[in-house]
């Protein structure tokens, strides 16, 4: 655990795995993730796994990642493979690595054993014609005239429908339960339906699929999970979780737990959605730093520590709340401030000529990579009559309390001396492109005599530093709630990047690893990016600012 990590609180979960364990009632805790691997992890996901790992993990029991891959026309393996990054990326570890899959022959069995019971039932009704009969919030449903099919029928019809005899949507299999149930999800549930679609790990062998309710608990108890956890738009599907586990054949039935799903501002966590933002191009793909999926806010430098942070501090409740998204930046500061080495950049340059600095002489200054961890230890950065300084650190005409540069005035260089500007060069535009200043050679480490400078500003060595591409990324939507706009699209953050291409970083980044994470000092924290970076042009991506600047 970083410095930055809240130890686990206490929650309405936890408190339940413990009186469990105090009463004997399991021997080990087991957990799992279920992603269905249809789209990229995002932020949401990242408080179930961290949920489900971590309780493991505090009673030394298991957590197992299982892909629900029961709905193959949406799945590939580049989601499998991508979420297995993602997880092992948060710092997690799984028991065993399962699929929905791995249980077809065992599902169909059940499903059999249903039918045999007289609990199953194929039915012949369209897709239109079962919402109709399924009735309303209101109404009760009617039960289709393929209801009363003998069991014998049953059995037969299910075993063509695996033989693929039949085309796709001409039947499905229901569970027999309740048409009448004030629960709409116990009207009936479809529990298979046949559809011709390869799968990416059985192939062909299946054209008939069973359904997520009807998996996923059997899943869970084949694999002995004690506490199933999930979130609270599955509350209503419990009662069909029990139903199914109570009437076939099996020696485990795991306890359902919901929890409030993560809902956090300026952001939007909808898988359809989110896909609309990468195939429209309002972002460049699904790890754009602005995105809230793993890989995007892993490509922007957040840290694996700062996540988990997040999720610890957010808690686990059983009601809905939204988020404010300076909670999640603010456990990205606190992280980067204790373990990013210090570097210097200057985003837009103006050059600085020290004219009482000799032509040819350049020094090497020792400065620390952080001012309150010595074990990250020093860096060399070259000095020289020439260097650039942002075009932010001088005004003409200085606001009120300004500490920076000024025409005949003074400021001292981070880690270096104290220069005074005495002439400033403008282009025919009446910008600044020079500045002309002389150097006091005694203020290296030491402070003038006679005299107070006030305004500590940053620099890098014109002859020396190292082009850049700077990009500033900012929250993606300018409203909070951008879900409740009548196109969310509309409420897009038109200013969510600016691209500065002509940045200037000091040398020692040079041969920096992809994905190194660094303070520029005074300007904000920046990550080296994995994916456009090269040693002939750097890409920084910025994190997140030095401060809250929604605030």
């Amino acid at each position: 655990m970083s410095t930055t990590e809240s130890a686990p609180a206490t929650n309405f979960i936890r408190q339940i795995i413990t009186k469990d364990l105090a009463e004997n009632k399991h021997s080990q805790v087991i957990t799992r993730f279920p992603p269905e691997p249809n789209g990229f992890l995002h932020i949401g996901h990242a408080k179930s796994i961290c949920l489900n790992f971590g309780v493991a993990a505090e009673n030394q029991g298991l957590c197992n990642l299982r892909f629900d891959d029961t709905n193959p026309q949406k799945e590939s393996i580049e989601y499998v493979r991508a979420i297995e990054k993602d997880v092992h990326w948060l710092g997690f570890e799984w028991a065993e690595l399962k699929h929905s899959s791995d249980y077809f022959e065992l599902l169909y069995g059940f499903a059999v054993e249903l039918i045999e019971k007289g609990l199953a039932y194929v039915d012949s009704l369209s897709a239109e014609q079962i919402r109709e009969y399924r009735g309303t919030l209101t109404k009760p449903g009617k039960e289709s005239p393929d209801r009363s099919r003998s069991i014998e029928e049953n059995l037969d019809l299910f075993a063509r429908m695996r033989a693929g005899e039949f085309a796709d949507g001409q039947y499905l299999l229901r569970a027999k339960i309740d048409m009448g149930s004030a629960n709409i999800n116990m009207r009936d549930p479809a529990i298979y339906r046949i559809r011709r679609v390869h799968h990416q790990l059985t192939g062909d062998n299946w054209c008939i699929y069973p359904m997520y309710d009807y998996t996923h608990c059997i899943s869970d108890a084949l694999e002995n999970v004690t506490h199933s956890l999930c979130t609270l738009e599955f509350a209503d599907h419990r009662p069909l979780y029990d139903w199914v586990l109570d009437n076939i054949s099996i020696n485990c039935h795991p306890q359902q737990i919901e929890f409030a799903r993560l809902e956090l501002e300026y952001t939007i966590v909808s898988k359809r959605k989110l896909n609309q933002l990468v195939v429209d191009g309002h972002v460049n793909g699904w790890d754009d730093p602005r995105m809230p999926t793993i890989a995007g806010l892993r490509r922007a430098g957040f840290t694996p520590a700062s996540i988990r942070d997040f999720c610890e501090r957010i808690g686990v409740t059983k009601k809905d709340s939204s988020i404010e998204m300076a909670v999640l930046e603010n456990c990205i500061r606190e992280d980067l401030n204790d373990t990013a080495a210090r570097a210097m950049a200057v985003l837009e340059p103006i050059k600085i000529v020290i004219e009482n600095y000799p032509d040819d002489q350049v020094e090497q200054l020792e400065m620390a990579n952080h001012p309150q961890n010595e074990a990250m230890g020093k860096r060399i950065v070259p000095f020289a009559k020439d260097i650039y300084i942002d075009q932010d650190d001088y005004a003409d005409v200085p606001p009120p309390k300004y500490k920076r540069l000024i025409e005949g005035g003074e400021v001292r260089l981070r880690g270096a001396y104290v220069i005074k500007c005495h002439q400033v060069i403008k282009d025919t535009a009446g910008k600044v492109i020079e500045l002309r200043c002389t150097y006091d050679e005694n203020t290296l480490g030491k402070k003038p005599e006679g005299r107070k400078v006030k305004g500590v500003i940053h620099w890098v060595s014109a002859t020396h530093a190292l082009d850049a591409e700077v990009r500033l990324y900012d929250r993606l939507f300018k409203v909070a709630n951008p879900s409740a706009e009548d196109d969310f699209c509309d409420a897009l953050n038109p200013d969510s990047l600016q691209v500065i291409t002509a940045a200037k970083v000091e040398a020692s980044l040079a041969g920096a690893e992809l994905g190194s994470r660094y303070q520029f000092e005074r300007v904000g924290y920046f990550c080296l990016d994995t994916e456009d970076s090269t040693a002939e042009k750097l890409v920084f991506n910025r994190t997140v600012t030095l401060r809250d600047t929604w605030a």
